[in-house]
């Protein structure tokens, strides 16, 4: 018989045999504590994992009030009188195989074990340790909360749970993965949410069949189409307010034990360009910052390829003043312009990957190196020019305003560069147009990407390129069902 097989057999009636069982399957690992004792006259064992259970929680709840039961006929009334009389803990499953019974001990779960029993009880008394709750690190904000998630799943759901306490948010538990046997919840509003889209979701859950999940990176290649698509239609989160918008909108998230962020199902695409302040601020300035966002994605995207196409292939769309200026900052470059803008940016790429691996305090090293002598350095000594410098800076702060899309800018960025490069603006002209088709046919579950302005939607344009007044907005009543139904 296989392990699998057996970890899947009934939990058995004699002690010492699931004691046996117990010590098989976990190969006699030193944190699976094992605790015999007697109470009411019958043989009993406390099954635990060392620095998953708090000790003092387990021997206040669960050892003081169980040993001094008094004499029971039987372990079946035994567990009985436990369950009826005494209130261990308010998470107190029954456990009828050993599957079960390791994923609670793993879980932080107290499991007890009766001589005569043909089941096991289990008491929620986890006390191990994790991050508390820290401001987002990468979607900072000025008047919102500063509260971010955690890598505990449980306090995630508290997060959401305390910021919306109606009875119609359904949070539904699940694990995934042969080996890790992680948690999952996936959460909702029973009323917003479409219900085709949550059975869907619900089969792509069904369909995951991984030996681990360590990161939301394994579940979302679930949640999304399998045709190449440019852009993600399933967003991440690390914000429970921003997911809490989400989920009123008719929106599913799924939350990943171990993973302080958040899956949103399905995503839009112009929701990388909101923050959460645009609600906390005025609507005209709402709408600066975001067109300024807007403006910032198509300068990080097309400013070094526009450059380079313009003064390799089409120097007569510019002024005699300004073609002079550039023809004496390149006339002594040894690359050309195409070269000098891929060495720039790949080592801009490179800058940063080694800002983010390395450890902290050596961080502030790579800026000081990068800025004051490579950069300093590759000017004055003539292989790179000073304004395609300028424009490559002026693209990578561009695409600093839209981190959510990093990744995209980077690898867009440069496929314009090279297309601009070679065939001009009729080549960024071409490539705009496979990337606009891209991103138009992208959709998650039948919700188009791009909507609510492709295919277009009255409901959802007050909070798409314009933020509306929050009286008007909410009277509109947006959510992802009200678009699709109008769509149809």
């Amino acid at each position: 018989m296989t392990r699998k097989e057996r970890e899947k057999l009934p939990i058995r009636s004699g002690l010492r045999d699931n004691i046996a069982m117990i010590k098989e399957l976990s190969g006699g690992s030193s944190d699976v504590l094992i605790n015999e004792f007697t109470t009411g006259g019958i043989d009993c064992a406390l099954i635990c994992c060392e620095g998953m259970v708090s000790s003092q929680t387990a021997a206040e709840m669960i050892l003081t009030p169980v040993t001094g039961i008094a004499p029971q006929g039987s372990a079946a009334e035994l567990f009985r009188h436990i369950q009826t009389n005494l209130l261990l803990s308010t998470d107190r499953p029954e456990v009828r195989d050993y599957d079960t019974l390791f994923r609670l001990l793993n879980s932080g779960f107290a499991v007890l074990i009766a001589d005569g029993a043909d089941c096991a009880l289990a008491f929620g008394v986890q006390g191990y340790a994790s991050r508390g709750i820290q401001e987002p690190s990468g979607e900072g904000n000025i008047m919102g909360s500063h509260e971010g998630f955690t890598e505990t799943v449980r306090t995630n759901m508290s997060l959401i749970r305390r910021r919306l306490k109606s009875p119609e948010l359904v949070m539904e538990l699940m694990v995934k993965g042969e080996r890790s046997r992680t948690d999952i919840c996936l959460c909702y509003m029973r009323d917003r949410v479409p219900e085709r889209l949550l059975d869907r979701i619900r089969r792509s859950l069904d369909g995951i069949n991984l030996e681990s999940v360590l990161s939301t990176g394994y579940i979302r290649p679930f949640l999304e189409k399998r045709s190449f698509e440019l852009f993600s239609s399933a967003g991440v989160t690390e914000r429970p307010d921003v997911l809490c918008s989400k989920l009123i909108e008719g929106r599913a998230a799924v939350l990943v034990d171990g993973v302080p962020y958040a899956i949103t199902v399905p995503r839009l695409l112009c929701e990388s360009f909101h923050t959460l302040d645009d609600y906390a601020y005025k609507p005209y300035y709402a709408v600066f910052g975001r067109w300024l966002r807007y403006a910032a994605f198509l300068i990080a995207v097309l400013l070094p390829a526009v450059y380079t196409a313009i003064v390799m292939h089409h120097p007569e769309l510019l002024n005699s003043t300004l073609l002079m200026l550039l023809a004496d900052a390149e006339k002594d470059a040894p690359l050309p312009i195409l070269a000098e803008a891929l060495i720039v940016l790949l080592m801009y790429e490179m800058i940063r990957e080694a800002g983010i691996r390395l450890p902290k305090p050596v961080g502030g090293a790579v800026s000081i190196i990068s800025g004051l002598i490579i950069g300093d350095a590759a000017v004055k000594s003539g292989l790179v020019s000073t304004p395609l410098l300028t424009m490559t800076a002026l693209a990578v702060l561009g695409g600093l305003v839209v981190p959510d899309l990093a990744p995209q800018v980077t690898v867009l960025r440069l496929a314009f560069l090279v297309a601009g490069g070679i065939m001009g603006v009729f080549g960024i002209s071409l490539l705009a147009c496979a990337v606009l088709t891209n991103v138009c046919a992208t959709e998650d579950y039948g919700f188009p990407f791009t909507a609510p302005l492709s295919p277009f939607s009255a409901a959802g344009t007050g909070d798409t390129a314009v933020r509306l007044g929050m009286r008007r907005m909410l009277r509109r009543g947006f959510t992802v069902e009200a678009y699709h139904e109008q769509d149809k």
